[in-house]
């Protein structure tokens, strides 16, 4: 997948997780580190919210349970942002591809 689906991906989740801008040149795995950190603070504080923004992104029932429920404690909110992030960057790539 490109740089740009990497990019619009980030465009997107930062709307839906409230991240922050990056602002030096974009990495893929610094901004997974940020939607992890927003991950982990909706598992504590708002989990009803989480699973709408997972339900819109369409992550898919199954691979959420898998995740929660398979995943070791300290890697579960890492897990699911790799999960959405790559769900989301698929999305994007289907887009263009038909559009």
């Amino acid at each position: 997948m490109s740089q740009d689906s990497s990019k619009d991906a980030f465009l997107i989740l930062r709307k839906d997780f409230d991240l922050p801008e990056l602002k030096e040149s974009f990495d893929e795995e610094q901004a997974i580190l940020f939607l992890s950190k927003a991950v982990s603070q909706l598992l504590d504080r708002d989990f009803e919210r989480l699973l709408q923004i997972c339900y819109r992104i369409d992550l898919g029932e199954e691979k959420l349970k898998k995740i929660l429920h398979e995943s070791k404690p300290d890697q579960v909110s890492l897990d699911l942002a790799r999960a959405l992030w790559e769900r989301q960057k698929l999305k994007i790539e289907i887009r263009k591809r038909y559009s």
